[in-house]
């Protein structure tokens, strides 16, 4: 019976060597039902009250973080938070107020320009649509893709430095680029899940998975689909 046990428990207790990295539909199920569980409703991270200053808000966080952001879009909103006020505040008073998002002298021009073309062009509105947003000025496709997804609904997949690091991570990706990225996940993905993704792939890369925290072989997602892995996973960056 004593050897009868041990057998038993040798037959269970498997190696970490001998186990299987997951194929990829199976990480594409597992990643899917993990950031269910852990990010079921996740909220939009940029404080916006409508399109435009979803809009302001999202150009802003351009190499800088979503919490700065938050810290200083208040003055300005409480400043001018439409097209029409905006685009009577002196660019030098935008680059006072937005000058710890870094980048001012261009966002601020940015933020002026694009608000009295909005006047002009579209009576005040943000335009629902991908080539209109895009032509205006500090907008491009990543922008313009959050502005589609979280201010008017529509499906999109906007790949940033967490979206990008992470797809690389789990093998979804080869990384050449950024537009690569969106097009692999966008083909792996459900379309309707990629709004809620997008949002939860940011908070589990700045939570388990970041640059620092997490090499491709520390966090729950990375060692669940490749257990075998022993060296840091090398990222492209975008």
């Amino acid at each position: 019976m004593c050897g009868s046990r041990r057998t038993n428990q040798n037959f269970f207790a498997k190696p970490m060597s001998e186990l299987k990295p997951l194929s990829k539909s199976q990480r594409i199920a597992f990643i899917l039902r993990r950031l269910q569980e852990l990010y079921p409703q996740p909220p939009i991270p940029l404080q916006h009250e409508d399109a435009y200053t979803l809009l302001i808000a999202v150009l802003l966080s351009a190499q800088c973080t979503d919490e700065r952001v938050n810290t200083v879009t208040p003055a300005l909103f409480a400043l001018a938070d439409n097209p029409a006020d905006m685009a009577k505040v002196p660019v030098e008073k935008i680059q006072e107020i937005i000058r710890p998002c870094g980048l001012s002298p261009q966002k601020s021009r940015a933020i002026s320009v694009l608000s009295s073309m909005l006047m002009d062009e579209h009576n005040g509105q943000v335009p629902e649509d991908w080539e209109a947003l895009e032509r205006l000025p500090g907008v491009g496709h990543k922008t313009a893709s959050v502005v589609m997804s979280q201010g008017f609904g529509h499906p999109a997949f906007p790949v940033d430095t967490h979206i990008h690091r992470l797809a690389q991570r789990w093998g979804l990706t080869n990384g050449k680029n950024v537009v690569q990225t969106e097009k692999d996940l966008k083909r792996l993905f459900p379309q309707e899940r990629w709004n809620d993704l997008h949002l939860q792939i940011i908070y589990y890369g700045r939570e388990h998975c970041s640059a620092r925290g997490c090499d491709g072989t520390v966090c729950e997602i990375c060692r669940t689909c490749y257990p075998n892995r022993k060296k840091p996973k090398i990222v492209l960056k975008p």
